[in-house]
């Protein structure tokens, strides 16, 4: 089994403490999760009293601080999260008026775009939503571009091509270096 050393253990709003924000109005830890770059294999770590626990939930519990029915809840005052795939994850507090005064968590976890899980595993195949259109089946109509008539200039030779680019860049040198005073 590979095992990515590059995993981080990230402590929650910076500091691991898993609490009901000073300002209940503010967002702490949502502002905290947008500053950081969660990657899967990184974990969360989790501090808090007894009195407390942290609920994974999905969004609809989050946004309405519903505690019954998590999709897991962790009660020990010392919980890690390990993050095993990319997208969004919601936490709230198990207790509902903390939940309310926004102790709660919304952190996205990039994707992985090395096509190679740090669990060693391969990545999970792409919903129906992330699929690539099909390409369109009517039929194109190619027109031809027409060939150059004989009253068009006559092509230019390489050399002078070459010529010309190194005077336009030496001017152009000239000219930045005479702006900049050098």
């Amino acid at each position: 089994m590979l095992q990515n050393v590059n995993c981080y253990e990230f402590k929650v709003g910076g500091s691991g403490d898993w609490s009901v924000p000073m300002d209940p109005n503010a967002n702490n830890y949502n502002q905290w999760a947008e500053r950081s770059r969660f990657q899967i294999g990184d974990t969360l770590s989790f501090h808090y009293s007894d009195k407390d626990s942290v609920l994974l939930v999905n969004k609809a519990d989050f946004d309405n601080c519903n505690t019954a029915s998590p999709i897991e809840k962790y009660s020990d005052g010392h919980s890690v999260f390990k993050f095993n795939h990319s997208g969004s994850y919601y936490f709230i507090s198990g207790v509902h008026d903390n939940c309310v005064k926004n102790q709660k968590l919304h952190v996205v976890v990039m994707a992985d775009r090395s096509h190679n899980t740090k669990t060693g595993a391969s990545p999970p195949p792409p919903s129906v939503d992330d699929e690539a259109p099909s390409p369109p089946t009517s039929s194109v109509e190619i027109i031809p571009t027409p060939a150059p008539s004989q009253e068009s200039s006559p092509p230019k030779n390489g050399a002078s091509s070459i010529v010309m680019s190194f005077v336009g860049s030496t001017a152009a040198f000239v000219g930045s270096s005479i702006l900049l005073g050098f």
